[in-house]
């Protein structure tokens, strides 16, 4: 085959042959060398012009064949989406690949006869179309709205898929449903046996292996683990919601406990009977359930003397109260010195919680403290002997419910206590809410009379609060309110909170040992001491105990009167006094009315307790309303507005900080939480020297600008001496 030619020619005369023919105006022509080419390449030019003739056929097929009858562009969706179409005919048979059908192939070694033998690899057949299809849940990102009910046996189904459609009612969150087991039944049959109709917006989702109903239980364990991490990586549950363990299926339980495990989320393990017992967690939105394992409650019982038949009904009614679906509060008794035979024997067989009737291990929640001294105790070692029973380890977690011998419990009461700590401090619109922030506890008894009993007490109505939905024909009905009042019957005080009421009285005792003052006692003696510390408190912050006004038929909790005991600190001695001997020389920070204690407890209604589920007694099918649509009472029981509220609270904190915190200054220290130094001025040199400094700053300041200005007129301040104040004002704020 010969060379191509050169361009350019090796010879030194050769190579400067165009240069000596180069026009002299700079223009260049055609090079000729080019165009010789092409006429001497036969073979280029039929190469060029067979690619000319099948491009042009090409164009020519395209346009001839263009389809007409496409449709709208919303038609023509991805294919992968199940329930689309492309040009009117269904994609999803076509493109979807179908799980095998019959027997899988027995391995060497195994049995014919055995049933569950197979053990190959793990395919999901109809887990993908489902996944991909929830892109609007916002499911790619860790924190979502997405809630997941998980079975594997279709018994556990049947009683979670009302659950699940009752939350998807509420559209409070995205709910989800996955049916992981060995059962062959199409999802559209299981919905039909269920009576799921169009109105249950959840998403569903068949996460079972192929060949399931001949998988061993390691590949159906292994299934659901990979089953979960799909849908983890897919549609990142906030939690997870799951049967009765007794009544699932072992691999399915084994293998979600470990896979949620690792995620860090909740699982929710409902009871069989939580359709009828629990339909009130369908209303909770997907913040209050992740926070469903984290609440601790200990109940605080403090025993009178001689009130072993009090006692015993309270601890039989706490027995026999609905925990279904919770760990069992703990339970702490505050005995007193002489402890009489009944309670002794109560006690000593008092098991808490029940045994496992499964032979689970147990371990007891019961704590007993025994009081040595039999000194008549005064009203601040009373006060100090109560609330050192109890400090909450995990702060935001643990709460204290305080209960009195006299009362009886319902068998809703604790499920009510979830309900509204769920909802009021865990809930998305109560992280941070300034109305969440100012509740104190929750109270379960609605009391007979105010706090002084100075008279019967009525509840506000729902017409009280003032809200748009209620018009001149609509009868007032009953609803709960805030109150700033404390409740020593029963009720649960939040873990924060009693730690801030911890740090009060430190202070507040302090102060009353530097310099004494007797403030006027606003609560009656037969109510503990410790209350009227903790009213204290509540004015300074403005807090409020939430109480319940449910319907005459039904209480949360009863006080019964015929075995009344009052409080040891306000009892009189049982000798005779001495009338020529001196009065004794106590000292007591709250100065009592003339009134004489009582050994009879003032009249109370004593209401039948509720026995039905939580959702039968509360109004609204459940709902409970926005905090801030509740009628608000001050202690005296007038009713406030939130401006009312604040400036009261703002007023009441500056007269305790200047009365018995011995602060100087009008300037407000900083507000720390589950602290309450700002209301006290005591051993802070530092901050004392400061407050005077400021004091002295700011009257310096004055001295100066009236001997400037002249008396007859007095007109703005100079710029040199605005900046002087203002900048004594600044250090006067530090």
């Amino acid at each position: 085959m010969p060379l191509p030619g050169r361009i350019f020619a090796g010879d030194e005369e050769l190579g400067k042959k165009d240069d000596d023919h180069r026009p002299a105006n700079g223009t260049i022509p055609m090079s000729g060398w080019s165009w010789t080419r092409w006429k001497t390449t036969p073979r280029m030019r039929r190469r060029r012009t067979i690619i000319c003739l099948a491009l042009g056929l090409f164009l020519y097929l395209f346009i001839k064949n263009i389809p007409t009858d496409l449709g709208p562009i919303s038609q023509r969706i991805d294919s992968r989406i199940p329930g689309k179409s492309f040009a009117g005919i269904s994609l999803a048979a076509e493109v979807t690949p179908q799980p095998p059908s019959g027997q899988p192939p027995h391995v060497e070694g195994q049995l014919p006869s055995e049933k569950q033998y197979y053990n190959g690899q793990i395919k999901f057949y109809n887990l993908a179309a489902s996944l991909y299809g929830i892109a609007k849940t916002m499911g790619y990102r860790e924190h979502n709205k997405n809630v997941l009910f998980a079975a594997a046996s279709l018994q556990t189904a049947s009683r979670l898929i009302p659950l699940a459609c009752e939350m998807s009612r509420w559209n409070r969150n995205a709910v989800h449903f996955a049916i992981m087991g060995r059962d062959e039944l199409s999802m559209d049959d299981i919905r039909t046996v269920n009576g799921v109709g169009i109105d249950c917006n959840v998403f569903w989702h068949d996460a079972r292996p192929d060949y399931s109903i001949w998988s061993t239980d390691l590949r159906m364990e292994s299934s659901v683990e990979a089953a979960l991490g799909h849908i983890q990586n897919f549609m990142h549950p906030q939690v997870y919601l799951i049967g009765d363990a007794g009544k699932e299926e072992l691999f399915f339980i084994k293998a979600v406990r470990r896979k949620v495990y690792e995620t860090g989320k909740s699982v929710i393990e409902l009871p069989a009977d939580a359709v009828q017992r629990l339909t009130w967690i369908t209303r909770l939105d997907h913040a209050s359930l992740q926070a469903w394992h984290n609440i601790y409650v200990d109940i605080l019982i403090q025993v009178s003397p001689r009130s072993s038949g009090s006692l015993l009904r309270l601890l039989r009614s706490i027995e026999e109260a609905d925990y279904s679906g919770f760990r069992r509060p703990h339970l702490t008794i505050e005995l007193p010195p002489d402890i009489d035979p009944p309670t002794q024997f109560f006690v000593e067989n008092l098991v808490w919680p029940p045994l496992d009737p499964l032979g689970g291990p147990h371990t007891s929640q019961v704590t007993l403290r025994h009081r040595i001294s039999r000194q008549r105790l005064g009203t601040e070692e009373a006060s100090l002997h109560f609330l050192e029973s109890f400090y909450s380890a995990r702060l935001e977690h643990s709460h204290v419910l305080v209960l009195s011998p006299q009362v009886e419990l319902s068998s809703p009461y604790y499920h009510y206590l979830m309900y509204n700590i769920l909802e009021y401090r865990h809930s998305s619109y109560a992280l941070g809410s300034y109305s969440t922030n100012k509740l104190m506890g929750i109270s379960l008894d609605l009391p007979s009379n105010h706090l002084s009993d100075s008279g019967h007490f009525r509840p506000p109505l729902l017409k009280a609060a003032d809200t748009p939905a209620v018009g001149p024909s609509v009868e007032p009905s009953p609803a709960p309110f805030l109150w700033q009042a404390p409740n020593s019957n029963a009720a649960l005080y939040f873990g924060d909170k009693w730690a801030e009421l911890h740090s009060f009285l430190t202070s507040r005792l302090t102060a009353q040992q530097q310099k004494f003052v007797t403030r006027p006692k606003l609560i009656s003696p037969n109510y503990p001491s410790w209350t009227e510390y903790l009213l204290e408190l509540m004015r300074a912050r403005g807090y409020n105990v939430l109480y319940p006004n449910l319907p005459s038929s039904h209480s949360l909790a009863t006080v019964h009167n015929e075995l009344y005991q009052p409080p040891e600190e306000f009892t009189p001695p049982p000798q005779k006094p001495d009338l020529d001997a001196p009065p004794p020389n106590i000292k007591e920070p709250f100065l009592a009315g003339p009134s004489p204690v009582s050994n009879t407890h003032p009249p109370n209604l004593e209401l039948p307790l509720a026995s039905t589920t939580l959702l039968t007694i509360l109004s609204d099918d459940g709902d409970l309303p926005d905090l801030t649509s509740l009628p608000s009472l001050s202690y005296s029981g007038k009713l406030l507005t939130p401006s009312t509220a604040n400036q009261q609270a703002a007023d009441f904190a500056h007269e305790f900080r200047r009365e018995v915190g011995g602060c100087k200054s009008k300037l407000n220290k900083s507000i720390y939480l589950m602290t309450a130094d700002d209301l006290f001025c005591l051993g802070d040199d530092e901050t004392n020297m400061e407050e005077e400094r400021a004091v002295n700053l700011a009257d310096s300041i004055k001295l100066v600008t009236d001997s400037i200005v002249t008396p007859a007129e007095k007109p703005e301040a100079a710029p040199e001496l605005r900046m002087q104040k203002d900048s004594g004002d600044e250090r006067a704020k530090e």
